[in-house]
């Protein structure tokens, strides 16, 4: 039998914490709230968590400073971050120290709920397909380690968020077939809604500009008109075939 969720609050608006405190027990998860960011460490290191939900803006400890220690431990613990701070800079901030996901203030109490209950599904459906296709995923000098959480291009380990891990993976698992952006948001994001497509478009470009030789010639993730986009197994092969179709 699957054990109760526990998810780690760390949020110093009491008003907002109670209401999501609120839901998530709905939806039976076992939920710990702290409003102190020293304390929201301390609870963080003691582990058993599923997910953490984290303000940035905290007394104590501030939220990047937990996120970027969250990311330093051997557990790997799934993060949505909820802030005032809505700019493009913090959100990509939160995401390059580890983030899973980032909301920005005033949200949907449901809206939070659907993606903390999205990206546990996700971990979940990663953990099960690790235990069922155990190894690492080798194509033409990428390599991929599901269980390290690792990414190499000829050798050369690469730098990526776990969104752009997880979607780096789920590409290279699925070569050369086409996927639509909602097709993405709903297989490594574990939700699909209209209007979020451009999240798939930015991990897209930041993705490529660590894997593509020239990310604006891209070869690997390459894109498929008015369809989405292809992730080439080998892209010295494809580029042969193509000059020999065009001799």
């Amino acid at each position: 039998m699957d054990h109760t969720k526990r998810i780690l609050l760390v949020e110093d608006d009491v008003g907002i914490a109670n209401v999501l405190a609120l839901h998530l027990r709905d939806e039976r998860y076992e939920v710990v709230h702290t409003a102190d960011g020293t304390e929201g460490l301390r609870l963080l290191e003691q582990g058993g968590w599923d997910a953490l939900v984290l303000d940035l803006m905290l007394p104590g400890v501030d939220g990047l400073e937990i996120c970027r220690r969250a990311r330093a431990m051997t557990r790997y613990t799934p993060i949505i971050i909820i802030s005032a701070r809505s700019s493009e800079v913090h959100r990509v901030l939160g995401l390059e120290l580890g983030a899973d996901d980032y909301l920005a203030k005033p949200f949907s109490m449901l809206e939070l709920v659907a993606r903390v209950k999205a990206l546990l599904r996700r971990v979940d459906a990663m953990a099960r397909d690790v235990r069922a296709n155990v190894g690492i995923l080798e194509l033409a000098g990428l390599s991929v380690d599901p269980i390290a959480h690792e990414a190499t291009i000829d050798g050369k380990r690469l730098d990526l968020t776990p969104r752009e891990f997880d979607l780096l993976y789920f590409f290279a698992r699925h070569p050369d077939k086409v996927f639509s952006r909602m097709d993405l948001l709903n297989e490594v994001w574990g939700y699909q809604h209209e209007g979020y497509e451009h999240t798939v478009n930015t991990h897209i470009n930041r993705l490529r500009t660590k894997i593509e030789v020239d990310p604006a010639q891209p070869r690997r993730i390459v894109t498929v008109w008015r369809r989405g986009y292809r992730f080439v197994a080998d892209p010295r092969a494809a580029e042969a075939a193509e000059s020999g179709a065009a001799s």
